[in-house]
């Protein structure tokens, strides 16, 4: 690889940070704009000091790259050739109409569409890439159509700030209606009459506050508001329970939740509340007939269990088990219909879908599992319409196996293939491996891990590995079929994901032996899995690069401040890196939710201390370092752009050797970055291009 320059110096500014006693210097502290709030919203409103160092920051990173500008070329090329570009989603149904989306050849966006049941022409409600026209950033939050199917809501973010604009199409019409709802979390409820919705708002530091009611035809600033969330740590979030009897609001912090049911029907009636906020417990609450089922972990149900409340009487003191706890086995999500319950359980680092019989009298019948036959692979269950379906449709994939939909008869257990994804480029599974391999972390507990190689790829140490991780929230890295990954594997990179504690791959207490005061094991579990490849042949140290994004990011910049020497290069997307002081300041969007995963560093002495011993920006030292390629998203409300912009320029004004120090900012685009379909391709093409330059595969 070719010597590059160094990079922009970034300007130091000695700014004082003392909590507990302790003053730290930080002198990239003001790469924070101090009207961030305003930036999210308006992005031309940054700083122009500011905006001038990022820019800078990207031409030295677009002119290291410049030599793979044709690689890019191809790799864009590539991946863009495994999409169908005209493709659709399976309907679903709901009363007279199937709903879809589909996707024209060269769109970047969807379009939704239904199908008359009764039979006759589809209809376009709603065209993506025709109302993107002239945007330089759009985001759908979703759609939503009325019970009478005479409305279609939808929200669309223009900024990548994750605030949410709510429309009303009249749909006979082909028309908006005046009804424009802004700051909201993107989602809604319908009232079965139509004339109504309620949804979430949002504050001015982007936290989910206020459910409100919207009537139509009446101006937003007049919505009533139905619940207001006064904790901080508290999240809300809101939907219809299956039987649409009830709206259901969900006041959440990370291990603690509330639920509320509100009829759909009484627009007038108080939300009534099933049992009180109790630290550490955690349930959700679905609805058939005058029983609630309720997904709990109460009562010691560390992997949670199911139990059944009458409707009248919802409170704990009335819950008894349904399907009880049983250690090991996560019960992930429940899907209740008319006469079937179906829950979604993850055993043994593997996912099954369960089915269980209901009585009309409302008693339980008998259980069965869907089974699947591949050694490592991802499963879901696809949300429908339709209460009094015994229809469940569900998504099967594997690294090798393309996405699968199913329709399955619950009764009678036939199940029915709906849609494979295509790969129009060329895609035989025969030509890959799937391999599930466990690990020994640093105190012995096994970590499982999951490998994609092409069949030819020598496993004699020479292969270059792409180690993925995330690692936080209980959010499990499923494996499942990704097509972008395959230009790696076809180079002859070995693609591994480290499923490392912080998730909940193997139960729940997966999850809290990776958080709080455990979560060093998480690096610790990456770090040996990297070096756990390198024991078995697989590769060798100095030939793995580590990918995380988000709180990923924080896990592969920590693991490289414990063991650069193992790393040729972290890619780091969107990487929540400047731990330490994010957590520490209560004004940030996603601070007070934060604490019961990582700590209160504020009020507790002994977390400041942790996160202080982990932060990767505080703790990057003299030392030579992997390559690293940073990403950051200038509106992202997630991980605001000033932390990889700060990691950067501490780490390239530390560092002891030459190695690349990269940030490259997407000056219109949040925590997803590109909305585009293609768009995102062009940065993942980016990012690939990195990785293959660095390991010599251009």
């Amino acid at each position: 690889m070719p010597a590059f320059p160094p990079g922009p110096r970034t300007a130091q500014k000695p700014h004082a940070l003392t909590l507990h006693g302790e003053t730290r210097d930080d002198p990239y502290y003001w790469l924070r704009d101090p009207d961030w709030q305003a930036v999210m919203r308006d992005p031309s409103r940054l700083d122009p000091g500011i905006r001038a160092h990022l820019e800078a920051e990207n031409a030295h990173a677009d002119a290291v790259l410049a030599p793979t500008a044709a690689l890019q070329a191809r790799l864009e090329a590539e991946m863009r050739g495994r999409i169908k570009e005209e493709d659709e989603s399976v309907p679903a149904p709901d009363g007279a109409f199937a709903y879809f989306t589909r996707y024209r050849e060269g769109g970047q966006y969807p379009l939704l569409c239904r199908l008359p049941r009764a039979g006759g022409p589809s209809e376009t409600l709603f065209d993506g890439d025709r109302e993107a026209e002239g945007k330089a950033y759009f985001q759908l939050g979703g759609f939503f159509h009325s019970d009478d199917h005479r409305l279609l809501a939808y929200s669309l973010d223009c900024a990548g700030s994750e605030f949410f604009e709510i429309r009303v199409r009249d749909v006979a019409a082909a028309r908006d209606l005046g009804d424009l709802v802004p700051d909201t979390a993107g989602g809604l409820a319908w009232a079965p009459d139509g004339r109504s919705f309620l949804y979430v708002r949002l504050d001015e530091t982007h936290r989910p506050r206020w459910v409100c009611r919207h009537r139509l035809g009446t101006p937003a600033s007049e919505d009533a508001i139905v619940y207001e969330e006064t904790d901080p740590a508290f999240f809300l979030g809101l939907g219809r329970t299956e039987s649409r009897a009830f709206f259901v609001i969900e006041a959440a912090a990370k291990e603690t939740t509330e639920v509320y049911l509100l009829p759909t029907d009484d627009a007038d009636a108080a939300p009534r509340l099933i049992a009180p906020r109790l630290e550490g417990r955690q349930y959700d609450v679905a609805h058939r007939g005058d029983r609630l089922f309720i997904l709990t972990n109460a009562d010691g149900a560390v992997d949670f269990k199911i139990v059944t409340a009458p409707l009248e009487a919802p409170g704990p003191g009335s819950w008894t088990d349904l399907v009880p706890h049983v250690p090991g086995r996560l019960i992930l999500s429940q899907t209740l219909f008319e006469e079937f319950h179906v829950r979604l359980e993850r055993e043994g680092g593997l996912p099954r879908i369960v089915v269980t019989a209901l009585t009309p009298e409302g008693g339980i019948g008998e259980s069965h599992a869907i089974a699947f036959d591949e050694e490592a692979y991802a499963l879901g269950m696809d949300g429908g319409y339709e209460f009094a379906a015994r229809t469940l449709r569900f998504s099967y994939s594997s690294p090798t196996t393309p996405r699968e939909t199913y329709d399955y008869d619950m009764a009678s257990r036939a199940r029915t293939l709906r849609k494979r994804q295509e790969v129009p480029s060329g895609h035989n599974p025969s030509d890959y491996v799937t391999r599930r391999l466990r690990i020994p972390s640093h105190d012995g507990t096994p970590v499982p891990v999951t490998l994609l190689h092409h069949k030819d790829t020598p496993l004699d140490g020479s292969a270059p590995v792409l180690l993925y991780g995330y690692g936080a929230y209980g959010i499990t890295i499923p494996a499942g079929f990704g097509t972008q990954r395959l230009s790696l594997v076809d180079r002859g990179f070995i693609y591994a994901i480290a499923h490392v504690r912080g998730g909940t791959d193997l139960g729940y207490g997966w999850y809290t032996d990776g958080k709080l005061a455990a979560k060093a094991n998480s690096f610790a579990d990456f770090i040996a899995v990297g070096r756990g490849l390198v024991a078995a042949g697989l590769t060798r140290e100095g030939r793995i690069i580590a990918h995380g994004g988000s709180a990923g990011g924080l896990l592969v910049g920590a693991a490289m401040n414990r063991d650069p020497a193992l790393f040729l290069g972290v890619i780091a997307e969107v990487p929540f890196v400047d731990v330490l002081t994010t957590i520490c300041d209560e004004s940030l969007p996603l601070t007070p939710p934060e604490w019961t995963e990582w700590g209160d560093p504020i009020r507790d002495r002994t977390a400041f201390d942790r996160l202080a011993s982990y932060s990767p920006y505080d703790n990057i030292r003299p030392q030579a370092y992997p390559h690293v390629l940073a990403t950051a998203g200038l509106t992202d409300p997630r991980v605001t752009y000033w932390e990889p912009a700060k990691w950067v320029a501490r780490l390239r004004a530390t560092r002891t050797d030459e190695g690349l120090t990269l940030l490259k900012t997407y000056m219109g685009a949040g925590h997803a970055g590109a909305s585009g379909r293609f768009d995102q391709l062009k940065e993942d093409a980016y990012v690939q291009a990195f990785a293959l330059m660095i390991a010599g595969l251009v």
